[in-house]
């Protein structure tokens, strides 16, 4: 059984809801244009850079910025794991492969 829909009342749905938010959008612009306060700035920039709110913000930032570079630190290390393994693995496969034919010459 196929299901009937009504496509002339969607479309008119959606241009319904498209001219609400036409209209939601301008008022908000106007809003933001005819009503503009001064842009300050946050406690710790704006106050005294010497107070406990400025102390925790750079404390923060210097836990944020340590966790970042362990982070990165660890992933190059791996990459070195990796290259030096590799490197060890092909040295072998050398060895090995130079080694064969010098067993075969022996009488």
């Amino acid at each position: 059984m196929q299901a009937h829909f009504n496509t002339g009342s969607r479309k008119a749905w959606t241009r319904r809801h498209r001219g609400i938010f036409r209209w939601a959008a301008r008022v908000t612009l106007l809003t933001a244009i005819a009503a503009p306060r001064p842009a300050l700035a946050c406690a710790a920039c704006f106050g005294k850079s010497d107070s406990d709110l400025a102390r925790g913000m750079n404390w923060g930032i210097l836990s944020l910025l340590t966790v970042i570079v362990f982070v990165l630190g660890c992933i190059a290390a791996f990459f070195i794991y990796l290259a030096r393994r590799a490197a060890a693995t092909s040295g072998a496969e050398n060895d090995a492969a130079t080694a064969a034919p010098e067993l075969s010459k022996q009488p």
